[in-house]
């Protein structure tokens, strides 16, 4: 079939369903091949990962609605009936029998036996929809954005009121465990909050190259192109009103600034290494925090980034060179091969983790992440924080960082780290909250008296 946003929404579900790569990964690689008009484009990322973040949902109205279990249900028809279902039900200007249309001609493709099926369970699935709204959970209010429900004709969801953790997990696409984990330590309001903010499409945020101009100059610049944008409150960061094609934005090829969250720009910025300082940068790619410490130093120095992915180590080089920054040096780690061993005068050490605060703009990570894995992530920070602490020299600091909210990851792991080598004091430690204003992560400064 010719491509279009269906044709690649489907190919793309089915690779990230093979875990070959995060959507938003795969997605910019398709698009560096395959030619689409600026509204397929759009089309195709509103598809693929507001399919990936409702997936639980998808599949609660689904459920109902086909005889047998879903697990039975041949993948790539599924993949089609979740597409066309986010279609029917969270994408307005779609109408709904150019989404079942559509899919159906997708299923052909598939399987000519699947048409009907296809055809049959998405008009069932239009049904469901109505035009009403609320701002209140019920078993018959789907959540849409910042607040809104959309009235359901049935009440297919669980009772929020006797059954917060299942309307949660049907309703807001939240895993069993997580919902659980959530509900237990935030309450129902809070977890419906965060509900929200991990279902709408993130905010666009990036944080403008001081090396090469300011925030006002980026901002007129925009401005004049017709392109919405505030301050944030980094002093770096620009937050975009809409979603963009990042690289057809006035001042991309120029380096004039690098996509990055707010929160993720307060990591380097708590490090605050001074001109000339030598960093070990542990866990660099894809670079962005990496970079933004060469920044902060006027490119003098070095800042080491070390990874053990030599493909994501290249997005460092390639970041760096657009951004034009010469201080930074790449290593690529083997298995079992230990990074250099300094002495530093700081390591910043952006931790694996579970990446609990970023689930809106990582959609994957909510299905594949399991509870059991949250012991090893834990067990291997503290293996990287203890290899930093034999890299930094005597009154040095490392700035620990996350993406995930989750306090074993963070706080806990933090104190008990301190306890066990006094001669490192927790300096500070900030927890950010997803949408207070921006992603949700921690970080800590750690600083060696001798």
């Amino acid at each position: 079939m010719t491509p279009n946003a269906r044709v690649l929404a489907r190919d793309i579900l089915r690779q990230a369903r093979a875990h070959q790569g995060f959507a938003s990964e795969l997605i910019d690689a398709q698009l560096q091949t395959t030619p689409l008009t600026a509204v397929e484009r759009r089309l195709l990322t509103q598809l693929l990962l507001g399919t990936l973040r409702r997936q639980g949902s998808l599949d609660a109205l689904l459920r109902p609605l086909i005889r047998r279990p879903l697990a039975r249900v041949e993948p790539d028809v599924l993949d089609l009936l979740r597409l066309g279902a986010f279609q029917l039900l969270f994408l307005s200007h779609i109408p709904a029998h150019a989404a079942v249309n559509e899919s159906v001609k997708l299923a052909a493709a598939i399987r000519p036996g699947a048409k009907g099926f296809v055809n049959g369970v998405l008009r069932r699935v239009a049904q469901l929809r109505t035009d009403e709204q609320t701002s209140s959970p019920a078993a018959d209010a789907l959540p849409l954005e910042k607040g809104i429900f959309r009235k359901l004709a049935q009440p297919l969801l669980p009772d929020p009121q006797q059954h917060p953790r299942a309307y949660l997990e049907q309703a807001f696409s939240q895993p069993r465990w997580l919902a659980e984990r959530w509900l237990s330590r935030f309450g129902p309001q809070e977890c419906f909050r965060l509900g929200f903010w991990f279902l709408d499409v993130p905010t666009l945020w990036v944080r403008v190259n001081r090396l090469k101009t300011d925030r006002d100059a980026l901002l007129r610049r925009w401005q004049q192109a017709g392109i919405a944008a505030e301050l944030g409150t980094h002093p770096q960061a620009l937050r975009l009103a809409e979603t963009h094609s990042v690289r057809d934005l006035p001042g991309y090829a120029e380096g004039w600034f690098v996509v990055q969250d707010e929160s993720a720009m307060q990591v380097a910025t708590l490090l605050a290494p001074p001109p000339g300082s030598r960093i070990l940068d542990l866990c660099a790619a894809p670079g962005g925090k990496t970079t933004h410490l060469a920044e902060l130093m006027d490119d003098t120095g070095e800042v080491l980034a070390c990874d053990i992915d030599l493909h994501r180590l290249a997005t460092v080089e390639q970041l760096a060179q657009r951004l034009g920054l010469r201080s930074i040096r790449t290593q690529l780690l083997e298995p079992n091969q230990s990074p250099p061993a300094g002495p530093f005068d700081a390591v910043l050490l952006d931790v694996p983790c579970s990446n609990t605060g970023v689930l809106g703009r990582r959609p994957e990570v909510r299905w594949r992440l399991q509870p059991k894995e949250l012991p090893h992530l834990v067990k291997r920070q503290w293996q990287l924080l203890e290899v930093a602490i034999e890299r930094v020299r005597p009154g040095g600091r490392i700035v620990y960082s996350t993406c995930s909210i989750e306090p074993e990851e963070n706080q806990m792991l933090i104190d008990a780290f301190v306890r066990a080598h006094p001669e490192w004091q927790c300096q500070a430690a900030i927890e950010a909250i997803p949408g207070q204003p921006a992603d949700g992560g921690f970080r800590a400064l750690l600083q060696r008296s001798h």
